[in-house]
């Protein structure tokens, strides 16, 4: 048997799946946890209780688990003969992970149950490997990094992302920022970017790949939105074919993993692996969950066995939602103001020009990003006008609204999502006044002249680079403290994290000094509608500080 053959046979399997499905159809009785006994349980209280499934009667109230529930019990196992060991993998985990490396162009590949968040604390454990570790951070990354940096004891570097004009939303630090931040501090441990952004915006990574690996750094990127780059040829291409050493993805979010189903991929010489071992087993759950893993290889088996062709569907129903929108001039798309120039695929030679190319050159396909142009309804405002028509968006700011479509979209979603937005336009232009926003009814663009304030932004220093910021998990005595109003917040420093909910970008962190213009854009979104994580004030009037000292 050739090697080719051998691997198109192989690819074809989900060894983990297919062990949980040998595991069922065994019908061996249970001598470990779980505690439910392959569903079991259930089964007995129903028998014994006489209850209906799915048929409660009009004076019950009873909840009762529905019978895909109770199968998907019976492949809820652990670490049992046949079912290998996240931990340590020898069998079908090993084999479900090194496919996974082959479908998604890495080295080696490693499963995540915790989502990207294991991820991303896993790979700052590894590169800052002592206290004190110098790390190059994107300033608005996801509260998980924060959570690592303080977990390692690092000091930070924080680059401030590079702001496309157009949109007001920024992208990640620029190349020059990079080359600067690298020549500043040498002997940093590492470079951290996001990309792509919440909002499906991008550029080309591999000249910021060169300059980390001139300078002997390897290149970190939480990649939770791109599991699916590089797969087809109308997408950008992927972190790990332009050089990043380490990658983070969220099978789940874009491709068709559970909840909570994620990889890491590595290539390259740069990161210990056997420490990242070691850093993923402490991050990690000792009992993971089986549903999850097989869910993330069946995932990639979709994608190894059908390619490209496995986002047609998906991309014709967002065609068809661009070609309808076309006749709402009201929505506009965000999109490049230069246009999308075309990414390289796999093998291309890449041309001369790109590593010169800054700022948002790559939009997701997926990532449908709509507003109103005519400043009546903000995004928040849009969004529930959307869920009061059945469609529900993946968040919202106060200008935009993200639509994520995927390879699981239909035509059906497309034009459910056309015929809400004709309706809320007919209603609009109808109405005197705007539709109930939750905001005040001045147009946005009156509102905001000048600036932008969005919850993926947290853009703050007048430099590129801050100074090294120390990160510990010392936590800050209660005594220490004070509630003050947000209106008053500025010149404090913060004694709680700040977190704008999606998408997770801490707008302050504890022991940072809160600046008037954060203590603005905190007000700004709260006004308007935003969720936070980390204030404890659960009402977001008033935010906890450390005292002035005397």
């Amino acid at each position: 048997m050739s090697e080719y053959y051998k691997s198109d046979v192989d690819k074809e399997k989900a060894p983990i799946y297919e062990a949980l499905l040998a595991y069922r159809r065994s019908k061996q009785r249970s001598f470990h946890v779980p505690g439910h006994k392959n569903g079991q349980v259930y089964y007995q209280w129903m028998q014994q209780t006489e209850v209906v499934e799915d048929a409660p009667t009009e004076h019950s109230n009873r909840v009762v688990p529905v019978r895909t529930y109770l199968e998907m019990m019976e492949m809820d196992v652990t670490e049992i003969t046949g079912t290998d060991d996240l931990h340590h993998p020898e069998g079908v985990i090993l084999e479900a992970q090194e496919l996974a490396a082959e479908c998604f162009g890495a080295e080696e590949s490693f499963f995540l149950v915790g989502g990207s968040t294991a991820g991303n604390l896993s790979l700052l454990l590894t590169v800052c490997d002592e206290p004190g570790s110098i790390i190059l951070v994107q300033r608005n990354v996801h509260k998980s990094v924060i959570h690592g940096l303080m977990l390692a004891g690092a000091r930070a570097v924080f680059l401030e992302p590079w702001v496309d004009p157009g949109s007001g939303l920024a992208v990640m630090p620029s190349l020059e920022t990079i080359q600067a931040a690298v020549q500043k501090y040498p002997e940093a441990k590492g470079v951290f970017v996001t990309l792509p952004n919440y909002y499906g915006m991008g550029t080309d990574l591999t000249p910021i790949a060169g300059v980390c690996h001139e300078a002997g750094m390897p290149l970190l990127v939480d990649e939770a939105h791109g599991a699916h780059y590089g797969q087809h040829p109308e997408l950008p291409v992927s972190a790990l074919s332009c050089g990043a050493d380490g990658v983070v993805q969220s099978t789940h979010k874009m491709l068709a993993a559970f909840t909570m189903g994620a990889m890491l991929h590595i290539q390259g010489p740069r990161l210990n692996r056997a420490l990242l071992r070691q850093r993923l087993a402490m991050v990690q759950s000792s009992s993971p969950s089986y549903p999850v893993m097989a869910s993330l290889d069946l995932s990639r088996r979709l994608l190894h066995v059908h390619g490209a062709e496995i986002f047609t569907a998906g991309l014709a129903a967002v065609k068809a939602f661009k070609r309808g929108l076309a006749e709402l001039p009201r929505f506009q798309l965000l999109q490049p103001s230069g246009g999308l120039q075309r990414e390289p695929q796999c093998g291309e030679q890449i041309p001369a020009a790109m590593p010169g190319r800054t700022g948002y050159t790559a939009q997701d396909p997926f990532k449908v990003v709509i507003y109103d142009d005519n400043g009546v309804l903000s995004g928040y405002g849009l969004q529930q006008q959307l869920e009061a028509y059945g469609c529900v968006p993946e968040m919202s700011d106060e200008r935009y609204v993200v639509l994520l479509f995927s390879l699981g979209s239909t035509m059906q979603d497309a034009e459910q999502l056309l015929e809400a937005l004709r309706h809320i336009n007919t209603v609009c232009a109808s109405e005197q006044s705007p539709l109930s926003s939750g905001v005040s009814p001045e147009p946005i663009r009156q509102r905001y002249p000048a600036t932008y304030v969005s919850t993926w932004n947290n853009i703050q220093a007048d430099h590129q680079l801050s100074e090294p910021v120390t990160f510990s998990l010392q936590p800050i005595k209660e005594e220490d403290t004070r509630e003050v109003p947000i209106e008053s917040c500025s010149g404090y420093r913060a004694a709680e994290m700040v977190i704008p909910y999606p998408p997770g970008i801490p707008l302050v962190y504890p022991g940072e000094q809160i600046t008037q213009k954060v203590a603005k854009q905190i007000k700004v979104l709260r006004d308007a509608g935003a969720k936070f994580h980390g204030i404890s004030d659960h009402t977001n009037r008033t935010l906890k500080v450390m005292k002035h000292e005397e």
